[in-house]
């Protein structure tokens, strides 16, 4: 159900929980991205959680849509609405998706989808089974973090991850 960025293949694995609407979201993603270029074998996933509203589930469901069209087209995406700094509108979002060049007449029909309702009750099933307050929400390894981090306490996670196998 999610993307996977980094390394796919990594032999630890991050999962975050993230709100396009979350401004701490939004101020940790470039500590995930260099956290990610510093280590080089971490599997990253993500797992849109949109709880911050209308906007937040109109923006979750434009991205989960997306991968229909290609995990590359998700990412762009991922990374457009993560750096934006405005409120993401249906058309702002149509407007990313296009600068993403995702055919959003296609778009729109697979955010009508019942596989999107699926995808992200299985998220907020996920989280709460987790037990999680709010985004961000990184599970590396078997820890549990709740919030943003520095890169280097990041990464001190994700070593601790990895001795632990």
């Amino acid at each position: 159900d999610s993307v996977v960025a980094g390394n796919v293949a990594g032999d630890v694995t991050m999962v975050e929980f993230f709100d396009y609407r979350c401004g701490v979201c939004k101020r940790v993603y470039p500590i995930v991205n260099e956290l990610i270029k510093r280590d080089g074998n971490i599997r990253l996933v993500y797992k849109e959680w949109p709880i911050l509203g209308v906007e937040s589930v109109y923006a979750s469901r434009a991205a989960i849509a997306s991968r229909k069209q290609g995990d590359d087209k998700y990412l762009n995406f991922h990374d457009r609405m993560m750096a934006a700094r405005q409120a993401l509108t249906p058309a702002v979002v149509m407007k990313m998706a296009t600068g993403a060049g995702i055919d959003t007449a296609r778009l729109k029909r697979d955010m009508r989808s019942p596989d999107i309702d699926k995808v992200l009750q299985r998220n907020f099933d996920l989280a709460q089974s987790l037990k999680l307050n709010g985004t961000p929400s990184f599970l590396i390894g078997d820890t549990l973090l709740h919030g943003a981090r520095d890169p280097d306490t990041m990464l001190n996670l994700v070593r601790e991850a990895r001795k632990k196998g």
